[in-house]
């Protein structure tokens, strides 16, 4: 994950702190609304990525007013994390290029297929 880290912090300008936990919000959220094996065996190919949905599954255990799912519940948690609106476009753009780059075109293709409304945010 120190390779996606570290593109966020260089292409979208956003802090490392605030990069992982971005990162931990999109995986948290692919794991929950994707397919399930599909979403699994792209986390399997990111080394540290499931600590980084660990991360974010045990700072969601609070709940609270970003206890909304789906899209707009991951956006909120994004914006909450200190992000714009255009940054949560870029680090969500930065993320699924990267995931593609290391489990292949066809597997993020369904899931990005499979989860309605994400194919306009990348």
């Amino acid at each position: 994950m120190d390779e996606l880290i570290a593109r966020l912090v260089a292409n979208v300008g956003v802090d490392k702190a605030v990069a992982e936990k971005a990162v931990g919000i999109i995986l948290d959220f692919l794991v929950k609304e994707g397919p399930p094996d599909k979403v699994q065996a792209v986390v399997d190919k990111l080394p540290g990525a499931q600590a980084l949905i660990q991360a974010q599954q045990a700072s969601d255990a609070g709940g609270g007013m970003f206890a909304m799912g789906g899209l707009m519940g991951a956006g909120t948690k994004l914006m909450a994390a200190g992000l714009s609106m255009g940054q949560v476009q870029a680090v969500t753009k930065e993320v699924i290029a990267y995931s593609r780059e290391k489990a292949g075109e066809d597997a993020i293709g369904e899931i990005v297929g499979a989860i309605p409304g994400l194919s306009q945010f990348v």
